[in-house]
């Protein structure tokens, strides 16, 4: 599930369980015991409920879904991704331009910016942060490859920022980097280990004011912001390990903003007062990915997956026996896309079109005819054999989510129903991404958030980038490699002309597909709901139909203002309000000395 060191890191995890429900039990019997909630947030701090995982808010080495989502209001790029379309818009430059070759971009800088902390912002901050990027491998962690066809980056003035590329490029290299103070990181002695978990400082909309683990996250508005101080004065995250009890805190009033709802939670809020359901086109996909073979970037082999998933036939095999268009009426309930490949129909510009000639789809007959091919026969109880061998692989799951599981329920019998007998191997999430970082697995349940540019998610896909067995090295996204893959993705990274780039990152895409070292699913709507009694003007991206958070930049909260006092119904509390809140005393606070779990999970990922 997941697979570079960073994502290994220890955290606690301790039980509170069944002490705790029964605790929950009794104080929802009991209103008066919710005096002990935590008291109301002021008008203009917005409440958001999570459970997502921290390892650190260093920019630099985190790649978590929370932390870089923290990122992208704590710190701008120099360019940045448009609320309506993603298109590239001003970030802390204003304008930029590259030469004929496209080698050399140019990029003049916002007059009169500071820090949050009052300081000026030149465009040395911008040459230190890409320069240590390019020098140090520690803070290449989390962003290297988009600084790896960086050759200089040079500031004439304190206004201008010229970079000069190795080979030409096609995205704008100004995208996705966060820029950090030069006066605030060049003093810190190992960057690399910097948590920088309290009072940031930074250029974005909101500062990092404090995090306590397990607990919350508190971001306070930045008053030096180039585009004006936030209405909201602090955004809070709270930590609710058990999305039920997130829901309850939305009908509640304990929380003002939840995301990642399951389409029976979603449904379940439908009729909720005071309660806006927002149904959002995502950016991530779901899917199954499957053991080629895994090796580091030197190709050599680790891990026990299975022989037969060396042949792209038992792997073509397995996607033609999913049904995925079922999974996503039956488990989603239609709430999700289908899908093709790795980039959501969400962008439309690179997404592999759905009448390519590679797509095959749900085909029973023609799955059992490539393991027969594959050498793989029908043998005793219709389970294929080979060698003596029966074709028995391993699905890996968490067992605390209920996609997971309703997804591994359909696909074992149609596996049976091809001759492949599926165990479903369910177990808490660290062990999946243990077992999964060191390649001990046959196939297992993943997903990733994905950028408007798809340059970054076809780069984690080549050769280079795949790590070895301890998680050292590149990210990759399924451990695969293929060298025809790899050179249209180097082709498609220089190629000026966008319709031929797109032309070779359908080809990128299609061989992706039709090699198979995994199976998209679907593309998730995000499923969110917020408190229209406390706040309103949330934005969407993009803003036709898209969704609140998780987006490639800071519009979701920053345009958020306290509601009309005639949005604001007021009004006393329901029975439901008051199990909401007990439930709440217990997940969030932690009291009663029990310590709260953490799991990461494929949504915590970026």
């Amino acid at each position: 599930m997941f697979t570079s060191h960073s994502l290994r890191r220890g955290w606690q995890r301790c039980l509170a369980g069944v002490a705790a429900l029964a605790l929950a039990g009794s104080m929802a019997a009991s209103p008066a015991q919710a005096a002990t909630s935590p008291a109301p947030a002021s008008d203009n701090v917005l409440r958001i409920a999570t459970d997502g995982f921290i390892d650190s808010f260093n920019p630099f080495t985190s790649f978590y879904l929370v932390p870089t989502n923290t990122f992208r209001y704590m710190y701008e790029n120099l360019v940045a991704n448009d609320a309506k379309d993603g298109s590239i818009t001003e970030g802390l430059a204003t304008e930029w331009n590259t030469d004929s070759e496209g080698k050399v971009w140019t990029y003049t800088i916002r007059p009169d910016m500071k820090w949050s902390d009052g300081e000026p912002l030149t465009s040395k901050d911008v040459a230190w942060t890409y320069n240590q990027m390019m020098e140090k491998e520690e803070m290449a962690v989390a962003n290297g490859s988009l600084v790896e066809n960086f050759d200089k980056v040079e500031t004439p003035d304190d206004g201008t920022v010229k970079i000069t590329l190795k080979k030409p490029q096609a995205n704008n290299p100004g995208q996705e980097i966060p820029v950090v103070p030069e006066h605030v990181w060049s003093k810190i002695d190992k960057p690399g280990e910097f948590k920088n978990d309290e009072k940031s400082v930074g250029s974005g909309p909101f500062q990092l004011e404090s995090y306590e683990a397990n607990k919350s996250i508190t971001l306070k508005a930045n008053p030096n912001f180039w585009r004006g101080k936030p209405k909201l004065d602090e955004i809070q995250y709270r930590y609710y390990t058990n999305s039920d009890a997130q829901v309850q805190a939305i009908r509640s009033g304990e929380v003002d903003f939840i995301t990642g709802l399951s389409p029976d939670q979603f449904t379940a809020l439908e009729n909720a007062d005071n309660v806006e359901l927002n149904d959002g086109n995502g950016r991530r996909f779901n899917g199954i990915s499957i053991n080629p073979g895994v090796a580091d970037a030197k190709g050599k082999e680790f891990g026990t997956g299975h022989e037969a998933l060396k042949d792209k036939k038992v792997r073509q095999a397995i996607r033609a026996g999913i049904d995925t268009e079922t999974l996503r009426k039956q488990v989603m309930q239609d709430y999700a896309q289908p899908a093709t490949s790795f980039i959501p129909a969400v962008y439309p510009d690179w997404a592999l079109k759905s009448d390519n000639s590679v797509i095959s789809g749900f085909d029973v007959d023609r799955a059992k005819k490539l393991l027969d091919d594959a050498g793989w026969k029908e043998g005793s109880g219709g389970i294929r054999e080979k060698d003596g061998e029966k074709l028995q692989l391993r699905f890996l799951t968490d067992a605390d989510a209920p996609i997971e599981q309703s997804t591994a329920k359909f696909i074992k019998p149609w596996m049976k129903d091809i001759g492949i007998d599926l165990k479903n191997e369910s177990s808490d999430v660290d062990t999946v991404s243990e077992r999964t970082t060191k390649g001990d697995y046959d196939m297992y349940f993943s997903g990733w958030s994905i950028n408007p540019d798809p340059d970054y998610q076809l780069s984690i896909n080549t050769c280079g980038q795949r790590p070895d067995a301890d998680g050292n090295g590149g990210t990759s996204q399924d451990g695969w490699c293929n060298k025809e893959f790899d050179k249209l993705y180097k082709a498609q990274h220089v190629e000026l002309d966008k319709a031929k780039r797109q032309d070779l990152v359908q080809k990128a895409l299609a061989i992706h597909y039709e090699e198979a070292p995994s199976v998209t699913l679907w593309y998730p709507n995000q499923l969110e709901a917020y408190r229209s009694d406390r706040f309103d003007n949330f934005t969407k991206q993009p803003s036709d139909g898209g969704a609140i958070a998780n987006q490639v930049g800071y519009w979701g909260y920053s345009s958020v203002e306290p509601a009309s006092e005639e949005e604001a119904t007021g009004g006393g509390m329901g029975a439901g309000g008051w199990i909401g809140i007990a439930a709440a005393v217990i997940v969030v606070l932690g009291g009663g000395g029990w310590l709260l779990s953490r799991r990461k999970k494929s949504d915590d990922r970026e």
